[in-house]
């Protein structure tokens, strides 16, 4: 890998210009549409329990003759639990769900239409061939608003996770939200949980905006990848927390083969303000799926909680394409496995005619401004043999190892003295450490071996020397502490 300042210094610049073409766009709700109607309007019921994909489908198709001379149309659901199979948005329309309302996706793989794979893809993620239509579905649309008062789209997904992990699907698990081919797309201020598989999945669109969003999978589910822009230009991502069982943030542009032959990258991306927790997966991956190619992304103002990795990127021999001018800064990462994380083996090919001679391009990537703590390896950076990832530019960024790593090293601690310490403070994870445990539990032990007598230590004495603790600066103790244990 190569490093230049020269080559940081015209990612800023290429970046900054293109961030400028992210539109604005307000969102529309209440009697910002020339028509709205309610669901109720067409025969819904929120019981829960009453399929309303028909009542869905029956207001959009009334709703969608009201165009942009109209004024376009709204959709209001109203406080209740609103079972549904998937249905398709229109045009100048906006869904809006209330604050107590919650669409229910049904759990029933009848209720789920099959469409083809993505071209760019050539086939399904979970298996060959088609996928099953997302929840909330559109193509070929223009100006399409969903929002609400944080109103929530539960996917039921955990019949979904259980067929994934044990083989049982013959096509791919259905998302949350996805739009093809459309322009001027806001999705905002609604909680999506349980997703089957990915949460949002804009595809071959332009100017979008995903903003104040909250998405909860829980950490051990297959795939519920957050947010994810597949071969998308001007998109903007802000505002949102995320849990989930996979990337929080995966830009994508297409598999393979597939993906160089329909030749449409991620571009002009703008990520910011987010809180994201992924205990298996990245904050923000690019790739691994990126063969039209990813360039000119910013991502700023970040705060990672308990992720694998902060920043990922992902690709492999046959992928091809491209990842460039990436520029991620002001990042705050609180106990993670890796900080940096660039994978050029990641493998997983759609089918075996991938090109070996497709290399992919990484170069002009740019990370400043960092800081992180409890981390278990500040990098790992994985290239390809014959095609160097260059322009790899990293500064400002300090990072702070996981406690019980320090202490190892510092203090020659082994296994027992692990297995005591947790012992000791009633942990049954060595990822539960905190600098006073740790502290007091080094005090103990040069007191101990100052002692003829090791008698037990009670939780008076705990709470004795915890109130030392505060009484003094933590680098003064910490230099006592190592001196002591090394004399």
């Amino acid at each position: 890998m190569q490093m230049t300042d020269k080559k940081a210094i015209l990612v800023f610049s290429i970046v900054l210009l293109s961030l400028h073409c992210v539109p604005s766009i307000k969102a529309t709700c209440g009697s910002g549409r020339g028509h709205s109607s309610s669901i109720t309007d067409f025969g819904g019921n929120g019981d829960g329990k009453t399929l309303n994909t028909e009542a869905f489908q029956k207001a959009i198709t009334h709703l969608s003759q009201f165009g942009s001379d109209a004024g376009g149309s709204q959709l209001y659901v109203p406080p209740g639990k609103w079972l549904t199979g998937s249905f398709n948005l229109t045009s100048h329309f906006t869904l809006f769900l209330h604050k107590d309302a919650t669409l229910l996706a049904s759990q029933d793989e009848n209720d789920w239409t099959l469409i083809e794979p993505l071209p760019s893809y050539g086939r399904g993620r979970d298996a060959p061939g088609g996928r099953y239509i997302s929840l909330i579905f559109g193509t070929n649309l223009t100006d399409v608003i969903i929002t609400g008062d944080n109103g929530t789209v539960d996917g039921q997904g955990e019949p979904w996770w259980k067929k994934f992990r044990n083989g049982e699907l013959n096509y791919t698990r259905p998302y949350l939200i996805e739009l093809m081919h459309s322009d001027n797309i806001i999705i905002s201020n609604i909680t999506l949980v349980n997703s089957p598989s990915w949460n949002v999945h804009p595809v071959y669109c332009r100017n979008v905006i995903v903003q104040g969003i909250t998405i909860l999978a829980p950490v051990n589910s297959p795939n519920t990848d957050g947010i994810n822009p597949d071969s998308c230009t001007n998109t903007k991502i802000e505002d949102c927390y995320i849990v989930s069982g996979d990337d929080c943030i995966a830009v994508k542009s297409g598999w393979d083969e597939y993906g160089i032959s329909y030749g449409m990258p991620t571009k002009q991306l703008l990520i910011r303000r987010l809180t994201c927790i992924s205990p298996t997966s990245a904050v923000i991956a690019l790739g691994s799926e990126m063969s039209g190619g990813i360039e000119d992304v910013r991502a700023e103002d970040i705060l990672a909680i308990n992720s694998e990795s902060g920043v990922r990127i992902k690709t492999a021999v046959g992928r091809g394409g491209y990842v460039k001018d990436i520029y991620v800064r002001r990042m705050t990462m609180k106990t993670m496995k890796w900080v940096f994380w660039m994978t050029g083996n990641y493998g997983d090919h759609p089918d075996t005619k991938y090109d070996p001679n497709a290399l992919p391009v990484i170069k002009n990537i740019n990370y400043r401004d960092m800081v992180a703590e409890n981390v278990t390896m500040a990098g790992r950076l994985e290239g390809i043999s014959g095609d160097p990832f260059t322009g790899i530019c990293i500064s400002n960024v300090t990072i702070g190892l996981w406690l019980y790593l320090n202490y190892v090293y510092l203090y020659k601690f082994n296994n027992e003295d692990m297995a005591q310490y947790l012992s000791f403070w009633g942990h049954n994870s060595p990822t539960i450490v905190s600098l006073d445990e740790l502290l007091i539990y080094i005090e103990f032990k040069v007191v101990l071996k100052k002692k003829k007598n090791k008698k037990k230590i009670d939780s008076t004495y705990k709470n004795q020397i915890l109130e030392s603790l505060s009484e003094h600066n933590i680098a003064e103790l910490m230099t006592y502490f190592k001196f002591s244990q090394r004399n």
